[in-house]
């Protein structure tokens, strides 16, 4: 396929905040547009934009955020793009949301700058929702927490099925109010909203494609050269003890003995999901791309409504909670044993019940630590 005439680059206009959108732990890729039939389309590219924190699950840090404003803004602009696939490095996680390691040893405390950094992570997830571009969450690992609440505010997702989503909020002295509490009332349901950010449960990639959360999902999970669905969870609908159907769920007893072994002897392989977002891509070509925007921005409009109402006034309560339940929580993430990462909740809620405030010893008293010292 030849390349049509363009016209030259030097005649553009540059629409972009910063001539250099890098930034550290984000990585952006542009890979040659396809069609569906899988020929290269000369002068025509996908974006994909990485987060690349693999060793703290691609959690995002404050520069991170910087780069994936930067990183949206600019394929937004771009004429020659076509999508773009948010994603992050490895196999075990997407995104589990903001750097548990920063929140704690620099934001805790410090709600004047934690309101700061949430002015980013708000224009982070408005630049997802404003992008001019069809933004396809490629879910590679674990979509929890804040991750969930970015991968929510693209416009496709297609997951590996033993990806893993949820919400950590309540758990870990947060409300998932960067969008979780927007967006999934809207995709899922008030009920399934509900259960999913108060009780912060993970669920199975299964169990996200049955709620309305993702696009499509593959199997990565090879065994013996063929791929597999994920053995540990129900992937057909049953029925339990209760009458409840329980597809997506975690299995139990010897069934899930079966399916951790099974997961020992194979190797995860995400071709499948590349192949499949590359599928996507290549559809959404064949499309006017004005038109495609336009119907974009229609279908925004409710996760939109709900975020731009909340957003201003969640950043303003994210602030100054973490003078007391956030410092705890994160705290707790950060510090305690790896088996423990809580704090005591039962003991938390005893002293506050009991009248005690959070100025004083109460931060350090509900600490993992201080059960294991005891």
């Amino acid at each position: 396929m030849n390349a049509p005439e363009l016209l030259p680059r030097h005649d553009f206009k540059n629409h972009d905040l910063v001539d250099d959108t890098s930034k550290p732990g984000v990585k952006v890729e542009q890979r040659p547009a396809r069609t569906p039939a899988g020929e290269v389309v000369p002068g025509l590219f996908n974006t994909w934009i990485w987060l690349d924190n693999p060793d703290q699950f691609n959690s995002y840090t404050t520069d991170m955020v910087k780069g994936v404003i930067l990183a949206m803004r600019a394929a937004s602009n771009a004429r020659d793009v076509n999508c773009v696939v948010f994603t992050g490095v490895g196999d075990k996680a997407f995104c589990t949301g903001g750097n548990t390691k920063e929140y704690a040893e620099y934001y805790a405390g410090q709600p004047q700058e934690y309101r700061q950094y949430m002015r980013l992570f708000n224009d982070m997830v408005s630049s997802i929702l404003a992008c001019d571009k069809p933004v396809i969450c490629r879910v590679n690992g674990m979509r929890i927490g804040g991750g969930q609440e970015i991968g929510m505010a693209c416009d496709f997702s297609v997951a590996q099925d033993l990806a893993r989503f949820g919400q950590a909020g309540p758990k870990h002295g947060s409300a998932p109010i960067g969008g979780a509490t927007d967006f999934l009332p809207v995709i899922a349901g008030v009920e399934r909203a509900m259960a999913a950010c108060v009780l912060c449960e993970p669920f199975s990639a299964h169990k996200a494609y049955h709620m309305g959360v993702l696009t499509d999902l593959v199997p990565a999970l090879k065994v013996d050269g063929c791929f597999v669905a994920n053995p540990t969870v129900e992937t057909q609908h049953m029925v339990d003890e209760f009458g409840r159907f329980c597809f997506g769920e975690p299995k139990s007893g010897s069934a899930l003995e079966e399916g951790k072994a099974l997961m020992k002897r194979g190797v995860v392989d995400l071709s499948l999901l590349d192949a499949k977002v590359e599928q996507l891509c290549a559809k959404m070509l064949l499309t006017f791309p004005d038109c495609m925007t336009k119907t974009l921005e229609e279908l925004r409009k409710p996760k939109l409504d709900a975020w731009n109402r909340n957003k201003e006034n969640s950043r303003a309560w994210l602030a100054l909670n973490m003078m007391t339940e956030a410092r705890a929580g994160f705290t707790a993430f950060n510090e305690g044993p790896k088996e423990d990462r809580e704090v005591d909740f039962v003991l938390l809620r005893q002293k506050l019940a009991a009248g005690q405030s959070w100025v004083g010893p109460l931060h350090d008293e509900v600490q993992p630590g201080a059960r294991h010292r005891g």
